[in-house]
C-alpha cells in the first residue's frame, strides 16, 4: 500500500524483479477485498490481528506460505562480501 513506509520500500526494491508480483491493496478495492479475506481466514495473521496490526507488507509464496519477514524476501541492495576492489580482497 503506497501509504505504508515498509510497503513503499518493498515496492521500490522489488520493482522490475520478475520473481515477484506486487499487489498494492490500495490500488483497487478488489485487491483490498482479497487481502482482507486472506487476513481474516489465515492463521498466519493470528498474531498480527492480536497486535492490532494490518499485516502489510506480507509475502505469499507460490505454495501458499505467508510471511511478514521482509529481510527474507527482499534481496540485499548490494551483495555482501569483500568486493570493494577489483581483485576481491576488500576495501
Amino acid at each position: 500500500m503506497s501509504t505504508c513506509p515498509d510497503c513503499f520500500e518493498v515496492k521500490a526494491r522489488l520493482s522490475g524483479n520478475p520473481d515477484f508480483e506486487i499487489i498494492d491493496i490500495g490500488e483497487h478495492v478488489r485487491n483490498l477485498k482479497e487481502f482482507i479475506r486472506l487476513r481474516d481466514t489465515s492463521p498466519a495473521f493470528d498474531t498480527v490481528r492480536a497486535n492490532g496490526s494490518v499485516g502489510i507488507p506480507c509475502f505469499v509464496s507460490e505454495d501458499g506460505q505467508i510471511s511478514f519477514d521482509t529481510e527474507a524476501f527482499i534481496p540485499e541492495e548490494f551483495p555482501s562480501g569483500a568486493a570493494c576492489s577489483l581483485d576481491g580482497k576488500g576495501c
